[in-house]
């Protein structure tokens, strides 16, 4: 089977979307733990506030992106190394007067080495979404469409990261307010200090990739799935003077039994800088500074 253009960019925008309301909360359920630490409730809340005070107080920002994007096996070296500004910006949301949204965006400098003339940041595999979503996949506001679980506290060592593990409910179970809207399952870990996730991961097996020709037809009507694999890494960033929890690294894997190329992304992230704009005003017959 040949499969015509088997690869859509992958996005987590649409799919990771932070719910401020929902019809009602799926209880969860919590294993046993060790005396004093901190319940699944518990830890769900704090993570909520952690969403929404992120996406109430991270300001633009910009830093260098570091993308490689291949397809294995390779035949037609559709392999693309990718070096970017990214840009997180805070704009007017058109739905809701006085309310902002993330949005994102990338400058491409170079690709596979060469200065970039117009370029934009795509195939052989992209992700979008993680700055602006990815954290509100695991929150007190998701628990009608996850079910969460706590691993329980197996040492004395109280650095030992706290684990809450995540699958979907079932498509019949899910509403608008969900944010994501496939089969998916996976986990996250926190560190007990800060209670910020480190580290994220998940897996949708029935993720769409592409279509095929129709063995009858021709035409592009057989759709194909896969399995799509997603790591994201946190660390703590400071800009303006406020510290906040931003990717560092992003990893993203699809694979199908009906094709044989396997879609690869790695993507790091550093330097990163709040997006400022500062006007002076000359006194007349001064030039500007160079």
């Amino acid at each position: 089977m040949t499969v015509r253009k088997p690869f859509l960019p992958v996005s987590l925008l649409g799919l990771l979307v932070l719910s401020s309301v929902l019809m009602r909360a799926q209880q969860a359920t919590t294993p046993e733990r060790k005396t004093g630490a901190p319940t699944l409730a518990e830890v769900l809340q704090r993570l909520q506030e952690n969403v929404d005070q992120y996406q109430a107080q991270v300001p633009s920002f910009f830093c260098d992106e570091h993308v490689v994007s291949t397809i294995v096996p390779d035949p037609k070296q559709e392999s693309r190394v990718t070096d970017s500004t990214f840009r997180l910006k805070r704009v007017a949301n058109p739905e809701v007067e006085g309310k902002t949204i993330l949005e994102e965006s990338h400058e491409v400098k170079m690709v596979n080495g060469r200065p970039a003339a117009g370029d934009t940041v795509s195939g052989p595999a992209y992700l979008r979404g993680a700055f602006s979503n990815g954290l509100a996949l695991v929150s007190a506001n998701q628990q009608a469409c996850m079910r969460y679980t706590l691993k329980p506290i197996q040492g004395v060592n109280p650095n030992e990261p706290i684990i809450v593990q995540f699958a979907s409910v079932p498509a019949s179970k899910r509403t608008a307010e969900c944010g994501m809207h496939e089969d998916v399952s996976g986990r996250v870990q926190i560190d007990p200090e800060t209670m910020q996730v480190t580290h994220l991961e998940f897996t949708a097996p029935h993720h769409y990739i592409g279509t095929a020709p129709s063995p009858f037809s021709g035409n592009d009507a057989t759709p194909i799935e896969g399995r799509w694999d997603v790591t994201v890494e946190y660390a703590p960033v400071l800009l303006g003077g406020k510290s906040f929890w931003l990717p560092t690294k992003i990893s993203d894997r699809i694979s199908s039994n009906f094709v044989r190329n396997r879609w690869t992304y790695d993507a790091s992230y550093s330097n990163y800088h709040k997006l400022e704009v500062t006007t002076r005003i000359l006194p007349l017959g001064e030039a500007p500074a160079p």
